[in-house]
């Protein structure tokens, strides 16, 4: 067997660096959560998930309580704000518009965890049947907004952005 030793100064501390990057992990975790963060809230812009699918569109019932809540209805029916409120409404844009604010990244050393603030985030993320969920006014429809499938697996671009990231980080760009 034959082996060389090196004691090059400039090796040892790019092995340093890249040991001391990998034992906290803590940085590129954060960037990860907020790039998905941000992925997300952008995704409410343009009303389509991390596949690329259009959300499907709000029912009725949807949009009329919406713009009855608004004063959208008069005396003879929907009224001219309510003809607005009603082209203006896209899939899971209410009033407050906290679903898409409501996001929080948390990055330790090992794991990072995003999240939303809202009750009824999940419900919207991977939709919901009235039949297992009663207190529902009907059918709820999965509108992804955060890179999860149902089966808990991470879309292919954002798998292959995560690696990326990760890989530029192991570089020390």
């Amino acid at each position: 067997m034959f082996s060389i030793e090196v004691k090059d100064n400039g090796v040892q501390a790019a092995l340093n660096q890249l040991a001391g990057r990998v034992n906290n992990m803590q940085p590129v975790l954060q960037s990860i959560g907020e790039d998905i963060q941000a992925r997300a809230k952008a995704r409410f812009g343009t009303s389509t998930g991390p596949d690329g699918v259009r959300w499907k569109a709000n029912a009725r019932s949807t949009i009329e309580a919406f713009i009855g809540k608004r004063g959208g209805f008069g005396k003879r029916g929907i009224n001219a704000k309510g003809q607005a409120l009603a082209i203006s409404k896209k899939p899971l844009i209410g009033h407050s518009r906290d679903l898409a604010r409501e996001f929080h990244v948390n990055a330790d050393a090992n794991s990072v965890t995003i999240g939303n603030t809202m009750k009824y985030a999940a419900m919207q993320q991977f939709g919901g049947a009235k039949s297992k969920f009663p207190n529902l006014w009907g059918d709820i429809p999965a509108r992804p907004f955060l890179p999860i499938t149902q089966g808990g697996d991470l879309y292919p671009e954002e798998r292959s952005r995560i690696i990326e990231t990760i890989n530029e980080y192991l570089a020390g760009k």
